[in-house]
């Protein structure tokens, strides 16, 4: 439909065999499904978990647990099965698809999409992650992505990352958007000690004084990094065509402000499937203005919060098109 007939979502919920508002989120969760991807009759959902993997100049500097190559090990685990999304995914039968965005060394597999920008960003507190027109690349590759998935039948996308070191580059993008310092932004991402923490504020504060005040394409480019700017375009791909994000942890979700930044109306096909571990997640909820499903103190990424998050959609889907009604059931009040 070209536009959703609210009205007769919300009569369709109400009419169910509950008391009104007996489910509670679940109710309003339905009401955001059929009214993005459903209709007044039916919500139909059709899943798959997107991976955008990306290296980091910045992550040069000791501000991880773990190093840069890494982020390659971590693909090669994805297509071998045996992530902890990999796991989630499969026991609800979701199809994913991993992204090669730009990392140290290129993914020669076939089992990889291809949109790489680069052997990885520049370090953001030296200069410019990216050029302008890397990120609109970037963009477009986000977007690309996301059609090819809804090409394959896709209708919900549930987005997630992988970069070593790419809290980093998202507490910078979230403290520039709010005007906040790196000590308000900065989280221990992996789990970093003392010096570490505190070199990666000091890396993030000097690429905010660095920046200043500029738009937020300007920003991206700025203080970005290629599995970021590709989850932006991703979400503003499936707004222009209609299906829903179900968007992961801390670095998904400020790529989340981002892409409402760009556009507002991407905010309304956005669902957020957890609230991170990581502090400054709840920086970048209260600016998108989203309530998330799921509080599991999960500081992962992969989108793995998002595949835990699934089954939930499924639910709201499933009350919405199969519970009874007061009418159908025969029941009077």
């Amino acid at each position: 439909m070209s536009q959703p007939d609210r009205a007769a979502i919300q009569a369709r919920i109400d009419g169910k065999l509950k008391p009104p508002g007996a489910l509670g989120r679940l109710e309003s969760l339905a009401h955001h499904l059929a009214s993005t991807v459903g209709s007044p009759d039916r919500i139909d959902l059709r899943p798959e978990l997107l991976i955008f993997a990306g290296d980091h100049g910045v992550a040069r500097h000791p501000i991880s647990i773990a190093p840069r190559e890494v982020t390659q090990q971590m693909v090669m685990n994805f297509l071998a099965g045996g992530a902890a999304v990999n796991v989630f995914a499969r026991r609800h039968g979701i199809p994913v698809t991993v992204v090669d965005c730009g990392m140290l060394q290129a993914m020669e597999s076939e089992d990889v999409a291809k949109s790489s920008l680069g052997a990885g960003t520049d370090d953001l507190s030296e200069g410019p992650a990216m050029d302008a027109a890397t990120l609109e690349r970037g963009l477009a590759g986000g977007a690309r992505q996301a059609e090819e998935a809804m090409d394959r039948g896709a209708n919900v996308l549930l987005l997630g990352e992988m970069g070593i070191g790419n809290t980093t580059p998202s507490s910078a993008l979230l403290g520039h958007l709010l005007d906040r310092p790196a000590e308000d932004v900065v989280g221990p991402g992996t789990g970093v000690p003392g010096d570490a923490l505190m070199l990666k504020r000091s890396l993030v504060q000097r690429a905010l004084e660095r920046v200043g005040s500029v738009e937020a394409r300007r920003a991206l480019a700025e203080l970005g990094g290629f599995e970021i700017v590709h989850l932006v375009g991703a979400m503003l791909g499936a707004r222009e065509r209609r299906a829903v994000c179900v968007v992961d942890g801390f670095i998904s979700q400020v790529a989340a402000c981002y892409a409402v930044e760009i556009d507002p109306a991407a905010r309304d096909h956005l669902v957020i499937a957890h609230r991170s571990a990581e502090p400054p997640s709840a920086l970048a909820l209260e600016r998108l203005g989203l309530i998330p499903l799921l509080d599991l103190e999960l500081r992962l990424g992969e989108g793995s919060g998002a595949a835990l998050a699934w089954p939930l959609l499924q639910a709201a889907a499933d009350f919405y098109n199969d519970m009874a009604s007061f009418e159908s059931a025969g029941v009077v009040l």
